[in-house]
């Protein structure tokens, strides 16, 4: 009998191995790098493991923690790859994502789930709540690309950003569905939390407009850009010998996103828009200055390392029967949210910006959902006791991140490929500031 010791260690070999060699092997195949977790994880557990499952419902606080580091780091991968200063204009198409986009799909996604689902108010908006928003972790394949590549065009741009933004922008619809889940009864305070005090639907709206939206949201930018400027002026303005750029060490980037988050946390904001607004400000700091490759690419080899360890715990669940409670309702909800509502919702948003339709037909496609999905359910039940069951919900995200990851991970090589192709000779013929620019 091996030491599970060594047999641990054996096991954390073969999966670092894996997390720098499988990139380069798929790159050129249509399979991605989550599949092939997913597949590794299913058949791990379904074939040799048959005790600890990794099912969220068995260890949901393990769940959530996991899910919010992998979800941090890679918002600040997100952020320092990104050339484009913020901006009105040159973010235009982020902006109607997430102004227009993502709203539409909670609103349409909670319908779906209190009609066809049957589910109450408060969980039907923490269902379009877990599922509108894009995930940061799995979309790699769709996002620009290392700072200073010059892989940038709008579609990578706006999947990259949104991505980036929309994490942080839905947790205040998961605190209203929390609020309402308590005030209807369908949710009860867990022991050490306070009992609520609301007197009526009224108050619950304006404790949300004005605490859990506007305070929260504010402290979030504010926090977040604090810290990346603070962080760029020590990095890169510090006279000579005390510049931290000068160490060469890419784990700065794992120092930014927990101070961002940590401080912004005990500050009672957003702490997922925090880190990326770190990363927004510290990157206009020294822009061209190669330290920023540097920290990206360990931020995006910490986030590869940490994701194939929660993919394979994912399908380690899916052995387990994470989809056992699956409606057939609840599967006609996910796949209109993939096929009809986030396209729809996307054409919507980009009416009147004057780009060609088949860009924003590519970014309506790609709304990727993975971890932040994972992160947010887990959020909600370890937040309060819900009466109703917890096994159908997480059902249902789980079928949605299942269906996200085969149905993207197989067409997002061909189909970028394709608007590269088609992109190219427009950009040529037309001139400098045209719509399709």
């Amino acid at each position: 009998m091996f030491d599970p010791y060594i047999l641990l260690l054996v096991a954390s070999g073969l999966l670092i191995l894996l997390v720098a060699w499988l990139p380069m092997l798929l790159k050129e195949l249509p399979l991605s790098l989550p599949i092939f977790c997913v597949g590794v994880g299913y058949a791990v557990f379904s074939l040799w493991i048959t005790s600890d499952e990794p099912h969220p419902l068995r260890y949901p606080q393990a769940t959530e923690r996991i899910a919010e580091m992998l979800v941090i780091v890679s918002l600040m991968g997100c952020g320092l790859k990104l050339d484009r200063p913020l901006g009105r204009n040159s973010w235009r198409l982020t902006w109607r994502l997430l102004g227009i986009a993502m709203p539409l799909c909670i609103l349409a996604v909670a319908w779906l789930g209190w009609s066809l689902m049957g589910l109450s108010l408060g969980a039907a908006i923490l269902l379009g709540a877990v599922l509108a928003p894009t995930d940061p972790v799995l979309a790699s394949d769709v996002q620009v690309g290392p700072p200073g590549s010059g892989e940038e065009d709008e579609v990578r741009f706006a999947l990259t950003s949104e991505a980036g933004l929309n994490d942080g922008l839905a947790f205040p619809f998961v605190h209203l569905a929390i609020a309402i889940a308590l005030y209807t009864g369908v949710a009860a305070p867990l022991e050490q939390a306070p009992e609520g005090d609301w007197t009526g639907f009224t108050a619950i709206l304006w404790e949300w407009l004005g605490y859990e939206v506007l305070y929260k949201l504010v402290a979030g930018v504010g926090v977040g850009w604090l810290v990346g400027k603070a962080l760029g002026y020590v990095t890169f303005n510090l006279p000579n010998r005390a510049k931290l750029s000068r160490t060469g060490d890419g784990f700065l980037a794992l120092a930014m996103t927990f101070l961002s988050y940590g401080l912004t946390e005990m500050a009672h904001g957003y702490g997922f828009l925090a880190v990326f607004i770190t990363a927004i400000a510290f990157r206009r700091y020294e822009s061209n200055h190669a330290h920023h490759e540097r920290l990206h690419d360990f931020a995006e080899q910490t986030e590869r390392l940490f994701m194939m360890v929660m993919l394979v715990m994912f399908g380690g669940a899916l052995a387990e029967g994470l989809l056992a409670p699956l409606t057939w309702e609840a599967a006609i909800v996910g796949l209109l949210l993939i096929f009809v509502v986030r396209p729809l919702c996307g054409w919507i948003a980009f009416i009147g910006v004057g780009r060609p339709w088949t860009e924003t037909a590519v970014i309506g496609f790609f709304g990727i959902r993975g971890v932040g999905s994972i992160y947010y359910v887990a959020f909600a039940f370890n937040q309060a006791t819900w009466t109703i069951e917890a096994a159908p919900l997480w059902a249902a995200v789980g079928f949605v991140i299942l269906v996200s990851i085969v149905l993207h991970g197989t067409t997002v090589t061909p189909v970028m490929r394709m608007l590269d192709r088609k992109r190219q000779p427009i950009q040529q013929e037309l001139p400098l500031g045209s719509p399709a620019e």
